[in-house]
């Protein structure tokens, strides 16, 4: 089977859609399968080119077994709602071009959050006459005016009637949660059509391991209980509610807070944390990919936090399943919903209230104290990593695809 995949965020990108595609490209080439991705140059999350890397007309190279073919975009830095959303156009324009050349794909397979992608892709299939899968990873644009980023209008309805539109064309439609294949159902589409294959991790990367003393002589972590936000700073987070608990934690020498990843947050957490003089923080940016098992490695308890919106009932972060796969506990303050359920299910962790400083202050605290209590949630949270090994979720996701007529004997 060959699969053309279209998906504006790839490797060397480390955001939840770039790895959750890659890491499953990589299982189906292992499985036999032909794969050509279709992405722009790397530039997620600050809207700048990646060392090594230009925003060139097209290039072309091998990942893994991997087809990667580049095409060149609009690049914004998240700027505002305009800016992005000429970003994803010219994104939408190049790959359905990038597309037409593809020698035989047998499926377009087209990935959100954005779904100005899943367009190219619907438009592809069109044109090959072949099968539209479209990869449901966030109900956008519901999510822009969730976080406050635009407010309902025109523009947004507009929006939602293409959403529509994609989500009745496409052949199948593969969600992320079952939350959103809820949804949708709910909103009148076929549920017969809507497969779910949760988020995982690669568990040959993600591991149990001892601190790794290079980074933690460098960030000064030695001796000190780390709690960490490794992942991506949006609007979404609400991340000044963990900058708050560490400013109420400032008398605990013994406690660390530690923030890595880029975003169109980064800047304002770096900000208040100069501005409130936190010596307990400590602000890493964004970091490469293959630095982030060494980097997890030094933390005592992952943060997974979300802003209180009800929207937000239905995402599940994806750094859940990497704390899973290092052996983490969490502490969680997302509105509840699929996410809260994974966690309260395997005991990997504390619920707390999104958006509730003084909640995290305990809840960092109780694990803090108590060496056995930490060791039964790391316990738990190792448990369950094995029900999201990636290379499995791959199979499951092959699978959706072979049960479309056209692709069962391919």
């Amino acid at each position: 089977m060959h699969i053309l995949f279209l998906t504006d965020n790839f490797p060397p990108e480390g955001n939840a859609p770039a790895t959750r595609t890659y890491e499953h490209a990589r299982e189906w080439v292992k499985l036999g399968c032909k794969v050509t991705i279709i992405t722009g140059a790397p530039n997620f999350p600050e809207g700048k080119v990646f060392d090594g890397f230009t925003n060139a007309w097209y290039q072309r190279s091998d990942m893994d077994g991997i087809e990667v073919r580049r095409v060149k975009t609009y690049i914004s830095a998240n700027e505002g709602f305009v800016k992005r959303i000429l970003d994803y156009m010219s994104f939408m324009v190049m790959a359905f071009f990038a597309g037409l050349f593809i020698k035989k794909p047998d499926v377009v397979v087209a990935t959100s959050p954005q779904f100005f992608t899943a367009v190219a892709g619907w438009a592809l299939s069109a044109v090959r006459r072949k099968p539209f899968v479209f990869e449901l990873r966030d109900i956008w644009p519901a999510s822009i005016t969730a976080v406050g980023a635009m407010e309902k209008s025109t523009l947004i309805e507009v929006l939602e009637r293409l959403e529509m539109f994609l989500y009745r064309r496409a052949d199948k439609i593969i969600s992320v949660t079952h939350t959103f294949k809820e949804e949708l159902i709910a909103r009148g589409v076929d549920g017969n059509k809507i497969d779910v294959v949760l988020n995982g991790v690669d568990l040959s990367q993600y591991m149990p391991m001892q601190k790794d003393v290079e980074l933690e002589v460098k960030y000064d972590l030695h001796n000190k209980f780390v709690a960490a936000y490794v992942g991506t700073h949006g609007m979404a987070h609400s991340l000044e509610t963990i900058v708050d608990a560490a400013e109420k934690l400032q008398h605990r020498e013994d406690i660390v807070f530690l923030f890595a990843g880029g975003g169109s947050g980064a800047d304002q957490v770096a900000k208040l944390v100069a501005e409130k003089q936190l010596s307990n923080v400590r602000v890493l940016g964004r970091q490469d990919k293959s630095l982030m098992p060494r980097l997890w490695s030094l933390c005592d308890v992952s943060l997974v936090h979300l802003k209180d919106v009800p929207l937000f009932k239905s995402v599940i972060p994806s750094k859940i399943f990497e704390s899973m796969g290092m052996g983490l506990p969490m502490i969680i303050g997302v509105p509840e919903g699929e996410a809260t359920a994974i966690v309260a299910g395997s005991g990997a962790g504390i619920i707390i209230a999104p958006q509730d400083a003084s909640a995290m202050v305990g809840a960092i605290q109780k694990m803090a104290d108590s060496s056995e209590l930490l060791k039964q949630y790391q316990e738990k949270s190792l448990a369950a990593a094995s029900h999201y090994d990636r290379r499995s979720l791959a199979r499951d996701w092959l699978q959706c695809l072979q049960s479309l007529p056209s692709l069962q004997h391919k």
